[in-house]
């Protein structure tokens, strides 16, 4: 594994972890400081999708308004890559939280494409699903 490769899974092993865990508890703004403001953006998500960072802007918001007492949130990376400036994850997120009141579990399959901004990674693209079952 390279050097690059490394220090990008830390990252997506620690400060996007957590900027996913915040929004599973109400608060978007770590979500927002990772995602790229540079168009093209979108995300094809397992509820809601949007394209561009006006229509992500308000998806965050609905997505933290409806979400609560996260009490488990993790992502599994099943695999991931580096090329220049563009990476991308893809694995299985799974969650317990609360979905506007109610308890829920479950599990997403996501693929995330990033591009290094300023020497930062920031977020562009997002696909989710739910998957029937855990295919742990």
């Amino acid at each position: 594994m390279s050097d690059e490769r490394d220090a990008f899974l830390e990252w997506a092993r620690t400060r996007l972890r957590d900027a996913e865990s915040a929004v599973h508890n109400g608060d978007a703004g770590p979500r927002f400081a990772l995602w790229s403001r540079r168009e093209p953006v979108s995300v094809m998500g397992a509820w809601m999708s949007a394209v561009g960072y006006e229509q992500i802007s308000e998806l965050f918001h609905r997505l933290a308004d409806s979400f609560s007492d996260c009490t488990a949130y993790a992502y599994e990376i099943v695999a991931a890559d580096v090329v220049g400036d563009m990476a991308y994850t893809t694995g299985y997120e799974r969650t317990r939280v609360s979905v506007n009141g109610e308890p829920r579990r479950y599990v997403l399959r996501v693929t995330q494409v990033y591009r290094r901004e300023g020497g930062e990674w920031k977020v562009c693209h997002r696909h989710a699903d739910t998957l029937e079952t855990d295919q742990s």
